[in-house]
């Protein structure tokens, strides 16, 4: 009678049950031995990688990431191909098909030249007013062309189990404001070179060479003056400053001017009573440009937003132009990547669910999901325990964030119930016709959901995809079975392996619930504050500890980390790391692993962690991710977190006297 409580207390301690049989985990030949670990880690445990796996001429970066997502490319291709050879396909299955073929047919998109975008010019020129502008600029929101602003529906951040409709920043081509704003050497260069590149693409669509230029500078004068009153990416990682909901009524009083009704009735968000304008400047300023704004200028942003859209779909001349900028510019790739491959990045992007539904199928065995799931019922514990052991947290609050953990919604592998696509229309006209299509069948999915309860069972990233996330509005963790694979997760590999990697993946996206955004979101996903004032001030002094740390690495001569910007990644990866290494000790308590391959249990974690961020890199894109990216870049994400992690001083025997010691009064000390 005792048997089957045996088995389910072996299964919470342990992922693996008997791991005698299992393997280290590691690639010997990813290491640098010739490098000491306490002199620099990243280069010991990756320098072997990093000189097996050279920066090819596709890639602005390469890393492990990028490696599997590549090895999935590559499955993904294959049952693609099948799908889009073989007669008489069905249903949505036809679909991924037909749109493959459809993006594959060079001879076609090269004899279409710029006809597929002619007749939206066309609607464009017959605009003579700012009135006539209102409506189009809407058409052009559901087509998704990026104009302005961008209205959606998503979660209230204060009512988490109703979907808001959403105002949101948008409308800069570039993505970031420095670009335009900045005077440093770097975004003066490239805003140049963006004035060069909008004046060709221009050319090609027909116009004669003064007019490029003047549409050119038309481009540069819109975006610029959106940019002007645009949130920086730090003030938008701040969900207050980000939150104004008020009463559709206040909203059109408040932005005077637009036919509000007309707008929204084009977007099909009919009836809305109460919405939420994220940034409240920049959509005044975007409603100045639309109701007042020079309506020649308008005009010309409008035909570059198509024109930018549509370049990948069009004939080769549009696409070598566009990598171009985009590509070498702004990334410091040497060449694009073949047709194939972006073939595929098209088809995963419209059709992903059918394509996560056929990869699952073939790729993601059933006991991949339920290893998962204990692991991540281990971390959970371990969390717990360590939250329940902070000596700077009340009482009070301890309590709150221990109900959170236990109320996480976890999500493995792939969604219960697949996404229906029969209302998407594919067919032989062009390809950039269907991308439009698509554009608007995504679009009305998303706006349908305004003023409806969260549906918490839907997935935000397919089940192919190579990632992770944590979603504050729901309180879920979730991992794709596309990162259920080496470098990340190994099912014959062993505990020591599996807790560095995926394990520290899973405490990473737990630790995100808790980390400086994540804290300000209750157990039910509202933003809320449920800390006590001096448990506040006292998790601020901590994670400052972090900011003022990675501000002071030089990522390139004169160019420094931003830790303000990166800080929750930061925290996350710094909690991570300790909650699953604790993890990993609960599991391996009662039966300890071996030395393996010459490494401790221990040691093995710490490389296997280390192995995830293995990257050679571009200067261009080591500056754009700098200025963009919330995350670290990956050598950081190991040189400079470990230093601030006891165990694995005492794994290496890391002494003062090695160059990445950091006394322990100096080290971050959070979760």
């Amino acid at each position: 009678m005792s048997l089957p409580v045996t088995v389910l207390l072996m299964a919470v301690v342990s992922c693996g049950g008997n791991q005698s049989g299992q393997t280290s985990g590691l690639h010997l030949d990813n290491l640098d031995t010739t490098v000491a670990p306490g002199a620099d880690f990243y280069r010991y445990a990756c320098g072997g990688w990093m000189e097996n796996n050279p920066l090819g001429d596709q890639y602005a970066r390469f890393g492990s990431f990028d490696q599997l997502a590549e090895t999935n490319t590559e499955r993904i291709n294959g049952l693609i191909e099948d799908i889009a050879s073989r007669k008489g396909v069905k249903g949505d299955e036809a679909k991924v098909g037909m749109l493959y073929n459809i993006a594959m047919d060079s001879v076609k998109l090269n004899a279409d030249g710029m006809a597929p975008i002619a007749s939206y010019l066309q609607r464009i020129d017959a605009v003579t007013d700012n009135t006539g502008l209102q409506q189009l600029v809407a058409v052009m929101m559901r087509e998704a062309f990026d104009p302005y602003f961008f209205v959606f529906a998503s979660v209230d951040e204060k009512n988490s189990t109703k979907n808001l409709l959403q105002i949101y920043q948008s409308g800069l081509t570039l993505g970031n404001r420095d670009y335009y704003l900045s005077d440093d050497e770097n975004n003066r260069n490239i805003r140049e070179k963006y004035v060069g590149h909008i004046g060709r693409m221009f050319s090609l669509a027909g116009f004669d060479e003064e007019s490029a230029k003047k549409a050119s500078e038309s481009v540069m004068r819109v975006e610029t003056a959106l940019a002007g009153a645009h949130f920086d990416n730090l003030t938008l990682r701040d969900p207050y400053r980000n939150y104004h909901k008020m009463p559709y009524q206040e909203f059109v009083s408040r932005f005077p001017g637009m036919d509000w009704d007309s707008f929204m009735s084009v977007l099909g968000a009919d009836n809305v009573d109460t919405l939420n304008v994220s940034q409240l400047e920049p959509l005044a300023k975007a409603v100045e440009l639309i109701t007042e704004g020079n309506i020649d200028d308008q005009k010309n942003y409008l035909k570059w937003k198509v024109i930018d859209a549509a370049a990948p779909y069009l004939s080769d001349a549009f696409v070598a132009e566009n990598f171009e900028f985009y590509g070498k510019v702004i990334s410091g790739q040497k060449e694009i990547k073949p047709r194939w491959k972006r073939a595929v990045a098209t088809v995963d992007g419209v059709l992903g669910e059918e394509v996560g539904r056929m990869y699952v199928e073939k790729y993601f065995p059933p006991r991949a999901k339920e290893r998962m799931i204990t692991l991540i019922d281990n971390l959970k514990k371990s969390l717990g325990e360590r939250i329940s052991a902070l000596e700077w947290m009340s009482d009070s609050t301890k309590e709150k964030a221990l109900e959170k953990l236990s109320t996480f919604y976890v999500k493995v592998g792939y969604p219960d119930k697949w996404r229906d696509y029969s209302a998407l229309e594919i067919k032989n006209d062009s390809y950039f016709a269907n991308i439009v299509r698509a554009s608007v069948f995504e679009y009305d999915y998303l706006i349908s959901k305004a003023g409806k309860p969260v549906d918490r069972t839907e997935w935000h990233m397919t089940p192919q995809t190579v990632n992770a996330y944590y979603n504050p509005t729901t309180n879920e963790i979730c991992f794709p079975a596309g990162i259920l694979q080496y470098p990340f997760f190994d099912m014959d590999a062993d505990d020591a392996f599996n807790y560095g990697a995926i394990g520290v993946v899973i405490g990473h996206e737990m630790t995100h619930g808790f980390d400086d955004q994540g804290r300000l979101y209750d157990k039910n996903g509202n933003l809320a504050d449920w800390w006590s004032q001096s448990d506040a001030d006292n998790f601020k002094a901590r994670a400052q500890v972090l900011v003022d740390w990675f501000d002071a690495i030089e990522v390139l001569p004169g160019l420094y980390a931003n830790g303000s910007l990166t800080l929750g990644e930061n925290i996350a990866d710094f909690g991570g790391i300790q909650v699953a290494f604790q993890a990993f000790r609960n599991a391996t308590a009662s039966a300890p692993l071996p030395v393996k391959d010459g490494f401790t249990p221990e040691q093995r974690f710490f490389i296997a962690y280390a192995n995830l961020w293995a990257t050679n890199i571009r200067d261009e894109q080591i500056r754009y991710l700098t200025q963009m990216d919330v995350h670290s870049l990956g050598e950081w994400r190991v040189n400079a977190i470990l230093p601030h992690v006891q165990a694995w001083y005492d794994a290496f025997g890391i002494v003062p006297e090695d160059g990445m010691y950091l006394a322990p009064e100096n080290r971050a000390s959070i979760w």
